[in-house]
């Protein structure tokens, strides 16, 4: 009985530790020391209304904005989506679907006067990426400085500017944050 009682006090005492202290330990940290990243990265327009987070990618139309990787879940778009999805679409690279997946989004491409670009034409792991390559972002300018009536070279210094480089100087590659690079175009 004794050993009962000592197994049940240690089994409360581990539950107070790492399901109660710990986390909320966690909590603080995160609070305190990222609050933007410990609050989803959140991002704002200009007039203060939630547009979306820094780490989903969006889905944008219209030539006035940077486009995005093509997602397999369509960023959850869905109106009957009650929370977001994410996740590859697991089709196989002889799946005669994904190759007119990709064919469509080719020509979708090439009928803007984009040089499509694999970040363009492909879809991300996740589904959710929110980076292109700087490559993919330059071949959209004269799209996108064309209608908004920008110079080209002023569109390009916003994509110089919302290009985030390797992790450390030295993990990953640089990509462009296309809801960042659009809400700074926004934002001129």
């Amino acid at each position: 009985m004794r050993e009962l009682i000592k197994g049940i006090r240690l089994a409360l005492v581990m539950w107070v530790l790492t399901a109660v202290i710990y986390p909320l330990l966690l909590l603080i940290c995160g609070q305190v020391a990222f609050p933007f990243q410990a609050n989803g990265s959140l991002l704002t327009n200009r007039q203060g209304a939630l547009v979306g987070s820094a780490l989903i990618g969006q889905n944008f139309a219209g030539n006035s904005y940077f486009w995005s990787r093509p997602s397999a879940i369509n960023y959850s778009q869905d109106e009957n989506a009650k929370t977001g999805v994410s996740g590859a679409s697991n089709l196989a690279a002889s799946n005669p679907q994904l190759r007119q997946r990709i064919a469509a989004e080719i020509q979708r491409l090439q009928q803007a006067n984009i040089k499509p670009t694999a970040d363009l034409v492909y879809a991300s792991g996740s589904g959710l990426d929110p980076h292109i390559s700087p490559t993919a972002a330059r071949h959209q300018i004269e799209r996108v400085a064309k209608a908004r009536g920008l110079d080209t070279n002023q569109v390009e210094i916003m994509v110089v500017k919302n290009t985030d480089g390797r992790f450390l100087g030295i993990f990953g590659e640089p990509g462009v944050n296309v809801l960042k690079l659009n809400l700074a175009l926004d934002n001129l």
